[in-house]
């Protein structure tokens, strides 16, 4: 595995400890539904500010609620894949957002970077604007609950979000979207909650290759769950996928996110399998 930059995970590590202190759960919201979940909009209004001066990573995006009543709200910073940047995932930044969360959209360094590239620019992402939202001048400033922290991200980007996370066991969970992963392939160290969200037609990152062995990998007591969309594809986490798809991977991954990001059990119901939109669903651990 490719490993951090000392400076980041120092930082990163720093950061965590003092978050321990602000991890008491933080349910808020209305109470969820399958109409919620898919809805184009969540229950917060929303705004966004632009990372002036990035440090370690390409660009990045902050979109934040800007109801500050039910602050401070779970910060996520969320990575794009191979060959593509933000603007594919404005849709996916906004939705998650919307529903009481801070959310990161990045740029990496490069569209050609490896999964084991992208890890330690999305830890540098998450501990500047963790940083940034605690300084007075930052327009999210105090929004952010430092002890709920997660990366996420989408084929290269979900590849570089799980290998992030081996060095940083605080995180409150990681989620893959299709994923693709690098040199780091064995996950059985990972010690954060882990969403495996994958498309049945992945011809890009194929299941059998990508996402089913990473799943396969993790601890049998990890809380982590592999979802696999019907008829989905690759590209189901970017703009350029059909608003149905679209709408179910939106209401798996903000379920997911708000069960262990808040800890809000009331989105546990939503988490589970047998629904017809699913061509398969596994879950590990107790949750």
């Amino acid at each position: 595995m490719r490993s951090l930059k000392r400076g980041n995970f120092t930082l990163m590590a720093g950061l965590l400890v003092a978050a321990l202190a602000h991890a008491e759960p933080t349910p808020h919201g209305p109470d969820p539904s399958t109409a919620l979940l898919e809805a184009k909009q969540g229950p917060y209004a929303l705004a966004s500010a632009k990372v002036v001066s990035p440090s370690g990573y390409g660009a990045a995006t902050v979109f934040y609620p800007t109801v500050k009543s039910d602050a401070p709200y779970g910060l996520i910073v969320l990575a794009p894949g191979f060959l593509l940047t933000q603007g594919y995932y404005a849709w996916l930044a906004e939705r998650v957002a919307s529903h009481g969360f801070v959310v990161v959209s990045l740029n990496t360094n490069s569209l050609f970077d490896s999964p084991d590239e992208r890890a330690p620019q999305l830890a540098s992402a998450l501990a500047q604007v963790l940083a940034l939202s605690q300084t007075a001048t930052s327009p999210y400033s105090g929004l952010v609950n430092p002890g709920r922290l997660a990366l996420m991200g989408h084929s290269a980007g979900g590849g570089g979000a799980l290998t992030a996370a081996l060095n940083h066991p605080g995180l409150k969970t990681v989620v893959g979207l299709t994923l693709a992963v690098g040199a780091q392939k064995e996950f059985s160290q990972l010690q954060v909650p882990t969403l495996v969200l994958a498309a049945e037609k992945d011809a890009i990152a194929p299941n059998a290759t990508y996402s089913v062995p990473v799943f396969q990998s993790l601890n049998a007591a990890l809380p982590s769950a592999y979802i696999e969309i019907a008829g989905a594809d690759h590209l189901t986490p970017t703009i350029l996928a059909g608003s149905r798809q679209r709408a179910v991977l939106g209401r798996y991954t903000i379920a997911w996110l708000k069960r262990f990001v808040d800890e809000d059990q009331r989105y546990t119901p939503f988490l589970e399998g047998g629904s017809a939109e699913l061509s398969r669903y596994w879950s590990r651990g107790a949750w």
